[in-house]
Formats: structure tokens, sequence, C-alpha cells
């Protein structure tokens, strides 16, 4: 067996319960915790190595430790490589544009004026240097703090060799530290992640056990459930994401069969909940309620390396269904389909579990039929938010002529204008600490995408420097003067607890950094002036922020509103290539198509919506929230059917030519509907149709040839979808304003027989392909809206 399929799946993902599954549902992967303990191991090697290198050099303490702890602190903050060395080599090149910059501010001290006017620039440069990579990014960071500290310290120009020299030396002891005691794991993080789905998965059969008695609080349970299967696409968004590093994913086809066990995991859950929801709102017979809630128990309980016990639970919900007779009245059938459904699908749940642990078990080597292929980004380590919309909005905004560079100067633009009208402002309120409306520019422009963002940054800023400043000065009068090790300590925990809380609200990296400077301004600020002091600080940030986001909104503006619609426009893209290549997938079986992929892809669009659109329906004009409410509801509804879909959708058949021709059909009005309707968000223009494909669909559905296998039965549940996808875009067309007109059709005269292709061979692989489509397990598709 290689070596990269023995690593997925060790014993440690699955398992019973742990005291820590709390903390790995929270923190997927442990990011947060990761951050947290690279900064706490960071400074105090950087501070440790600074003091020791400012006497043995012969420099004043506070200036040794003032360049080490800048040098830990970025190297925590700024570098998160996952490699060993890629790490290396970001952490070691630090020292190399720091020094160069703080001996040209040294040099330039004299004329004051050029030196504010070169840090104007290094922080445009900064923003310019983004698009580069994260090497030149640090490049442009590393030249800002090298102005900042030159100017805060007067540095002379002769010791600018022996800065260096404590520079390079913290650098290498940082990244020592840093490869002993944190060095970057990412399978160890992607195992924690897939942990964190099954303690995910245990939560919402938790909540649907709950949820189906009757003498339970039900609406508090659907609550719960439906919270878990939000953290529970989210998690299973992360392992994808994390699946696209090679580092991770060493074996393609590995990673491929993983990303597709997942997904059908998912997606039985994600339709068990469906169900139990509807089941928690009719009197369910006992009968049929019990065997249900004891097999969503075995599905909480249950050891994933033990996941066969759910099929024993699944016989007899299904046995239980069949006693109700098929004549029964409507609402008892209806109740007998759900109870089948909950029960088939705890069935494709074990069935899922079980092939992904072998995935870590099997001696011989899996083939996916196709190569595992990106499908989600990280960015900063989380999931992609308002930043691929924001910046495919920036890119449009070039053309001809001079607007060729405005995507490339934008940014460095605003942030250059918003910097130079800062910087006097700042310098005129507190000459000694004019920085500080300069960094309130940089932390409003980095990371953030809309006028929203920036706005709820300065919320942040404001509540996190208040409730640092009172920790701060009350751990000041606490320890007392003269107490430099305990002030050391503080200023570390500060500062790792904020990088800890920055991945959950900006407000906690905040409040750990004011609660460190509290105490670096307790040295040379007396007790009496440390409020004067602190709210100058707090001015100075948020007349940097205010600017930044002025500048922003005027220089070359990406309006939230615009992001928002192109974020629903690249959400109906990544929608239209799903159902092309459905029509692909049963056109040719043996072409290369992933439809869990695409389907993936549609999540992650769907959650770069979401990350615009909440904030806009949280604001209190209501047309607003009704608007943003309804669509992510529409959306929401639509993406639930398109992964259904594509599960249902990935086998492998032979459709007769006509059937083939009509399938191709309503591909390309579903295609060119999508495109009308992506033109009416993104322009508001009026013109275009949707034309509806659902009367169609059914006819198709209809018209197979009953009974006639599973491959029809899967065929047919995906046309199903297909057509209840049709009609939840319908409704979202209608509500744009784009009228709607039924697709014509002629009628299919003679039932169409359905059949299996020959099969295909997989290069390398002595028996049939374990994980292909052909052999994933069937999930049960019924109505998910």
């Amino acid at each position: 067996m290689s070596r990269s399929l023995r690593g997925y799946t060790p014993r440690r993902v699955g398992g019973p319960r742990r005291r820590w599954d709390g903390v790995l549902a929270a923190d997927p992967g442990l990011a947060h915790l990761q951050a947290g303990w690279r900064s706490l191991v960071s400074m105090i090697v950087a501070l440790a190595v600074g003091y020791g290198m400012a006497h043995a050099l012969n420099l004043p303490a506070m200036l040794g430790m003032t360049v080490a702890g800048l040098i830990g602190m970025m190297s925590a903050f700024a570098i998160a490589e996952n490699t060993p060395l890629r790490l290396a080599r970001s952490i070691l090149w630090m020292p190399i544009p720091f020094s160069a910059a703080l001996l040209l501010s040294a040099r330039l001290y004299p004329d004051r004026v050029l030196d504010l006017f070169l840090m104007v620039v290094a922080l445009a440069l900064t923003f310019f240097l983004i698009r580069y990579g994260p090497l030149a990014m640090l490049t442009g960071m590393m030249m800002f703090n090298a102005f900042m500290v030159g100017l805060m310290a007067a540095i002379p120009v002769d010791l600018g060799g022996r800065l260096f020299v404590i520079a390079v030396v913290t650098s290498a002891s940082v990244l020592l530290a840093r490869l002993l005691l944190c060095c970057p794991m990412p399978r160890e993080d992607l195992m924690r992640t897939q942990r964190a789905f099954v303690v995910e998965a245990r939560r919402v059969a938790a909540a649907a056990a709950v949820a189906l008695d009757p003498d339970a609080d039900q609406a508090s349970a659907i609550k719960r459930m439906h919270r878990a299967l939000r953290r529970l696409n989210v998690t299973t968004l992360t392992i994808d994401a994390r699946l696209a590093q090679p580092e991770v994913a060493a074996d393609p086809d590995a990673a491929e069969l993983l990303h597709q066990y997942l997904f059908d995991a998912e997606l039985a859950l994600q339709g068990i909940g469906q169900a139990v929801e509807e089941l928690a709102h009719r009197h369910v017979p006992a009968a049929l309620r019990e065997p249900m809630a004891a097999g969503l128990v075995v599905a909480r309980d249950t050891d994933l390396g033990r996941s066969d016990a759910l099929r024993p639970a699944a016989e007899l919900i299904r046995l239980r269904a069949r006693s109700i007779p098929e004549e029964a009245d409507p609402q008892e059938a209806e109740l007998r389909i759900l109870a089948r459904r909950v029960g088939d699908l705890l069935d494709a749940l074990a069935d899922s579990l079980e092939y992904w642990l072998e995935l870590g078990r099997n001696a011989s080597i899996a083939r996916a039929r196709v190569p595992f292929q990106p499908s989600v980004a990280l960015e900063q380590g989380r999931l992609a938010g308002a930043g691929p919309a924001a910046r495919r909005l920036a890119a449009a905004q070039g053309g001809q002529g001079w607007r060729r560079a405005v995507p490339y100067l934008r940014a460095p633009l605003q942030i250059g204008v918003a910097a130079a009208i800062t910087l006097p402002i700042a310098d005129a309120i507190n000459g000694q600490r004019f920085y500080w409306g300069l960094v309130g520019v940089m932390i409003t422009m980095f990371g953030t995408n809309t006028t929203h963002e920036r706005l709820r940054k300065l919320g942040h800023r404001v509540l996190g420097t208040l409730i640092g400043a009172v920790i701060g000065i009350a751990l000041v009068h606490l320890i007392g003067p003269g107490h430099v090790y305990w002030t050391l300590l503080v200023i570390v925990a500060g500062i790792s607890v904020g990088s800890w809380g920055i991945q959950r609200r900006y407000a906690y990296w905040v409040i750990g950094l004011v609660t460190a400077l509290v105490q670096l301004y307790a040295l040379s600020t007396p007790y009496d002036r440390m409020d004067w002091l602190l709210t100058q600080r707090l001015m100075d940030n948020v007349l940097g922020i205010v600017v930044a986001t002025v500048c922003a909104a005027l220089l070359f503006p990406v309006s939230t509103r615009k992001v928002a619609r192109e974020a629903s426009v690249g959400y109906l893209s990544a929608l239209e290539q799903l159902i092309v290549q459905v029509a692909e997938r049963w056109r040719n079986p043996e072409e290369p198509v992933r439809l869990r992929g695409a389907a993936r892809q549609l999540d992650a669009a769907l959650y770069q919506l979401q990350s615009v659109v909440r904030p806009l329906v949280r604001m209190p004009v209501r047309g607003r929230d009704w608007e943003g409410d309804k669509l992510l509801a529409l959306l929401g509804a639509a993406t639930r059917h398109a992964r259904a879909l594509a599960a249902a959708a990935d086998i492998d058949i032979d459709l007769a030519p006509e059937l083939r021709d009509r399938v191709e059909r309503i591909a390309q009005v579903f295609a060119e509907s999508l495109h009308a309707l992506a033109h009416r968000i993104a322009t508001g223009e009026q013109g275009g149709t949707w034309v509806r494909t659902s009367p169609m669909i059914r006819e198709l559905e209809s018209a197979l040839r009953a009974p006639a296998g599973p491959r029809a039965d899967r065929l047919r549940g995906a046309l199903h979808e297909l057509a209840a996808l049709d009609e939840v875009l319908a409704a979202l067309a209608d509500n744009r304003g784009l009228p709607a007109t039924i697709i014509a059709a002629t009628p299919i005269e003679a039932p169409i027989a359905v059949s299996a292709p020959a099969p295909v061979p997989v290069a390398g692989a002595d028996t049939p392909p374990r994980g292909a489509t052909e052999s994933a397990p069937d999930l049960a598709v019924g109505n998910c809206g």
C-alpha cells in the first residue's frame, strides 16, 4: 500500500467520544490554537534572544528586544507556511528587507519629512506586492515596520550592523523553535479536520434523535441540528480545501476517493436532517418513531470503525415502514416514505464511512475515475469569503490605455492617499507616536473587501481597545513598577491570546494587543497620563480607519452591493458548470467528469455569497433584510437539490439517442436561462427569460421503463432533482423580475430503457476500481426542498 493512502484515516480519526472533541469541532484542524501557540513560542524565543544579544553586543536591552520582538511577532502573525522548507525560506528572509530599510531610515533620520514619505511609500508598496505572493507581501511589511522602528527609536547609523546580527540570530532561533515545537504538519491538520467531521456528524444524529421524541423540546433540537449541519458543511469544505494542498494529497486518487465519500456522507446526513425535520411536525406512531430514534442513537454512539452497526438499524426502520400498507391514507403513506428514506440514508452513511475508513486499511491501491482537482480555496487558513468576488470586480475595472493599470494600482493608490492624509493629522495629535494613524490605515485595508467589513473592523477596533485598556491598566496596577519579567509575561500572553482569537473575532486580537501594549507603555509613561495616551492611540486608529474607508469608497470603489451581485453571478456560473457536466457524464461515460467536485465548488460559491450577504441581512433596513434573506433561502434550497443531483447523476449508463438529445437540449436551455438570470442580477437590465425545463424533465422521468434496475432508479432520481432545481431557480428569476416561459417538447411515444455501457478498464488496477462512481453508495434521493 502506498504511503499516502496509509495516512488518511488513522484510528484517532474515528473512535469513541473524547474530551477534546468540542475543541476540534469548534476549531477544525486546530488552526486557531496553532496560531496562538506559534505566537507564544515565537515571542518568548525572540524576546529572550533579543535580550541576550543586546547584552552580548553592548546595546540597550530595550532596543534589542524591540527589534527581536518585532521579528518574532511578524513571524508568528504573517508566516503560516505548511512545509519546513517554505517556513525556513520566509523566516530567514525577514532580516534582509528589515535591516536594509532600517539602515536607510537611520541615514534619513535628520530629514524627517523624507523619512515619513518613505514610510507611506513602503505601506503602499506592501499592498502592491500582495498580488505577488506571501514572500513579496512579507518584504513590504518588514520594510514598513523598519521605517516605523527607525523613526520611533532614532537609531544611529553605526548600530545598523549589530541590529542586523540581532535580527538574523533572532530569525534563526525562531525558526529552530518553530521547527521543534510547532512544526507544520498538514496531514495531521487534515486528520484533525476529519475528526471534526465525525464530531459534527454525531451532533447531527443526536439532535435528530431528540427531535423525534414528542416529549422533548423539538424546536430547540431542530435548531441544534441546523447548526450542526452548517458546521458540518463548513468542515467538509475545509477538508476539500486542505486536500488541494500538494503536501496533504500526494496521491490524487486517494484524495478524490476521500472527497467522494465525505461528500456522500454529508449528503446522507443532510437528507436525514431534512426528513427528521418533516417528521417532527407530524404525529409519528411509536412503532415507527422508536426504531428511527434508535438508529440515530446508534449513529451517534457507534465507533467509526464499526459503522456496519448502522445497517441492522436501517433494515429495522425499513421493515417497520413496509408494515404500513400501501393503500393507507395519504398522511400514513408520507410517513412510510419518510421513514424509508431515513433507513436508506443510514445505509448510505454506513457505506460512505466504511469506504472512507478503508482508505487507511485496504492493502490494494484504490483508483478513482478522475484524479482529485481543487474546487475549494483557503485564504489565510480560512475558507475564502468575499475576496474572490471583490478581486473579480477589481480586475474588471481595467480597460484600455491607462485603465489597464487600475487593477494593479487600485489598492496601493487607496492606501497611499489615505496614509498621506492621515499622517500629518496623526503627527499633530502625537508626534512621537504618529504611526498609530498609519496602523489604522493598514489594518483597515488588510483582509477587508467591502465598506461594511471595514466599518465592522472599526467597531471591533474601538471595542477591543476599550476592553484591552481596562484590562491592561488593571494589570499594570496589579504588577506594579520594576517587575520586568511579569511585564514581559503579560506582553507575551496578550499577543498569544490575541493571535488565537483573531481567527474568530478581530476584537479578540485587539484586546490581547492593547493589553500587551499597555504594559510596554507603562515602562515610560506615568500612570496619571496613561488614560490620555490610550485615548490618543484610539483617536489615531479611528482616524486612520475612517480615512482609509473613505478613500476606498471614493477611489476606484468596489461597493458591497456590487460584490454581492458578483458573488451571486459566481454561484450561477458554478451551477451552470454542474448542469453541463451532468449532461457530459450521461453523454459519454468515459469522459473524466467530477460531479461531486462541481457540487462542492457550488457549495464554496454559496459560502462566499453568504459571507457578503449575511452582514446585509443584519442591517436595519427591512427591504434589504427581506431581499438578502430570500436570496439565501432560495440558493440554499438550490444547493441541496444540486448536491443530490450530483450524487444521483454520477452513474454509467447508455442513453437511447432520443433521451440523450433531450438531456442535451435541457442542459442547453438551462445554461441559457442561467446566463439570462446572471445578466439580470449583475446589471439590472431588462431582457431575457427563464425557460422552465421541469415539464420536459418530468416527462422524461415518467417515460423511463420500470422496473429497470438501480441505474434507472438513480436516473429517475437525478431527473427529479433537476426538475426541483429548475423550480427553485424559476422562483428566484421571478423574484428578480425575469419572465418565465415553458420549453416546448414533443411527447415521448414509448417507454425508454436504460442499460449499462461496457465496462471501462482502469489503468493500473488489478481489480474493479473501488471508489469509482459505479461502486459508490446509492444514496436515496427524494424531495430535499
